[in-house]
């Protein structure tokens, strides 16, 4: 059995990598066979994970000899941090390597949403029609303002793409300490006073009791009439009905899901979601590029490498 599990899917050269000085196992699909996940997990002192699987108490149960759980990624809801500090077990997530791609994603649906109907005329161009008043007429990211929820590496790095756009960066940090360098690519606002001045709100929060749903039906009300939200953080912070119900209701213009409650989308969200105008959903895929997923392979490995040491 191997020394290091690697669970879901990951650049192929970094795993061949590690394959090559480890005894690893690699199976993509291993996350989705629980019973076979623990008994492959039983001898490893390192897993690499990204977030379908679960690492839970019954799982740490299996795993007697585990170091490391390196995370592709840096989200942690899926990760039982407190049962792994109890047992040693050192928690290491890819912090910032998929940053640039979660920000170019948010950069990216805010401009498609904002022009409206623009991006999406190409049926009626191809059928002959043109029709430039209906397509025409949509808003430009320049001097408009965007609200960061949650400002660490990604939402700064979200922050600084907004402002060479020509966009003026406002945030909220329940967590971040008022001296630190990151305030100075933004004004700092309470979360009410964003929810009120955005035209595009952005969120880069973790999944905690406090946070879930965060944005719903009072901040959807207090929010700019045809204001813009973009959710690639964590489903659950957003209440998806309450979202639903703005959207139709035109309050707001537009919103980009890319993190949904429900993981891969159930029967009661898709009939939530049929039909609904100006609305983008992406299967968590803001942070997965060829370059982020490189980089966030090579972040775990590295993290393995350290803990484990050269390999015997």
């Amino acid at each position: 059995m191997s020394d290091v599990l690697i669970s879901e899917f990951m650049d192929k050269p970094t795993a061949e990598g590690l394959i090559a000085d480890y005894d690893a196992h690699w199976d993509p699909d291993l996350w989705n066979n629980r019973d076979q996940l623990k008994q492959r997990i039983a001898p490893a002192r390192a897993i690499i994970v990204r977030n379908a699987t679960q690492v839970n108490v019954d799982l740490l149960e299996a795993a007697p000899n585990l170091k490391v759980v390196a995370r592709m990624g840096v989200g942690l809801d899926n990760i039982d941090v407190e049962a792994c500090r109890a047992r040693g077990i050192e928690v290491c997530p890819s912090i910032g390597a998929n940053a640039a791609s979660v920000a170019e994603y948010v950069i990216t649906t805010a401009m498609i949403l904002l022009r409206g109907p623009a991006y999406y005329a190409t049926p009626d161009v191809i059928s002959g029609k043109w029709e430039r008043p209906k397509f025409a007429g949509g808003l430009e990211l320049a001097g408009r303002k965007m609200g960061v929820v949650g400002f660490g590496s990604i939402g700064q790095v979200a922050g600084e793409k907004a402002r060479a756009m020509g966009m003026e960066v406002i945030a909220y940090d329940a967590m971040m300490p008022d001296d630190a360098p990151g305030w100075a690519g933004a004004r700092r606002v309470t979360l009410d006073e964003l929810i009120a001045e955005a035209d595009v709100i952005t969120l880069h929060c973790p999944l905690l009791p406090q946070t879930r749903n965060l944005i719903a039906a009072p901040q959807f009300a207090r929010m700019k009439q045809g204001a813009v939200l973009v959710n690639s953080a964590r489903g659950g912070i957003v209440n998806e009905a309450d979202c639903v119900a703005a959207l139709k209701s035109g309050k707001l213009a537009g919103a980009a899901l890319d993190t949904l409650d429900v993981e891969p989308i159930n029967a009661e969200a898709c009939a939530l979601f049929e039909g609904v105008p100006n609305l983008i959903l992406t299967p968590h895929i803001a942070g997965v590029t060829q370059e982020s997923n490189r980089r966030i392979a090579e972040v775990a490995v590295a993290n393995v490498r350290r803990v484990l040491g050269a390999p015997a």
